[in-house]
C-alpha cells in the first residue's frame, strides 16, 4: 500500500516509520500505529504517525498487517 497516503493508514497496523533522528541514515523503525498525525490526505515524505509505544515518525513501509498478527509473532 501506498504510504504516503493517509486513508491507506489506520491505528492498528504495523509499520516501518523513520523517526526524526534517523532520516539521515534512513534506519527504520517498526511498531504499531496508535494515531495519525498528519491531516492532510496525502504528504510526499509520508504520513506522520504516533507509534503504541509513543514513537513519532514518517511511514515509509505499510504492511498492512493487523495488531493481532504484531502480537501473536512478537510478544
Amino acid at each position: 500500500m501506498d504510504s504516503q497516503i493517509r486513508a491507506n493508514i489506520k491505528p492498528g497496523i504495523l509499520v516501518d516509520i523513520v523517526l526524526k533522528k534517523d532520516q539521515k541514515t534512513g534506519i527504520l523503525t517498526r511498531g504499531v500505529v496508535r494515531n495519525v498525525l498528519t491531516s492532510a490526505p496525502k504528504h510526499h515524505r509520508g504520513i506522520k504517525v504516533r507509534l503504541e509505544n509513543g514513537q513519532i515518525g514518517r511511514v515509509k513501509k505499510n504492511s498492512g498487517n493487523i495488531k493481532v498478527l504484531f502480537e501473536l509473532f512478537c510478544d
